[in-house]
């Protein structure tokens, strides 16, 4: 388990982050969807999906908490691309999120950084998935327990170097 890039995104991550911070189009946004520990695929299998419904026909199912919902970001939540020629890199993040008064139920594994191009009409079949991401606490998977959870992405989701 750990940090990937899906191979549908690899040499595109910039590009999705670009497209939301720029409007481009209008209703694009990054969307944030938690995996449930109960039955979470491999890495290796998880990056070969293509698409969110793909990922959801397999094994690994999104978190069903009570008040857990996927989180859309728009261009309001995510900072421009940070581009670093010292170090030859570009970091991609986002603002800290909050789910409040998460509910015990499903424990959370993965949260997944997604590309949706229209959130107006697309479906998951069109949401393109870009980063996931271990869900842990001193090496656990999260569990709600009725009270927030914060996500700080940190340094960044994305870091993209030669």
């Amino acid at each position: 388990m750990g940090q990937f890039v899906f191979n549908i995104a690899r040499g595109r991550g910039v590009e999705f982050h670009a497209r939301v911070d720029g409007n481009d189009p209008t209703n694009s946004a990054l969307i944030l969807v938690v995996l449930r520990a109960a039955a979470i695929e491999s890495d290796d299998l998880l990056r070969d999906y293509d698409t969110l419904s793909a990922i959801l026909a397999g094994a690994s199912d999104e978190a069903t908490n009570t008040n857990y919902a996927r989180k859309t970001l728009t261009d309001t939540n995510i900072s421009a691309a940070t581009v670093d020629d010292a170090n030859d890199r570009v970091t991609l993040t986002y603002s800290a999120q909050t789910w409040t008064s998460v509910a015990a139920g499903d424990s959370w594994a993965k949260l997944l950084v997604c590309y949706n191009s229209d959130t107006t009409s697309g479906t998951d079949a069109n949401i393109v998935p870009v980063t996931a991401h271990d869900m842990l606490i001193s090496g656990a998977y999260i569990v709600p327990s009725g009270a927030n959870i914060i996500w700080d992405p940190g340094d960044g989701y994305y870091r993209s170097s030669a």
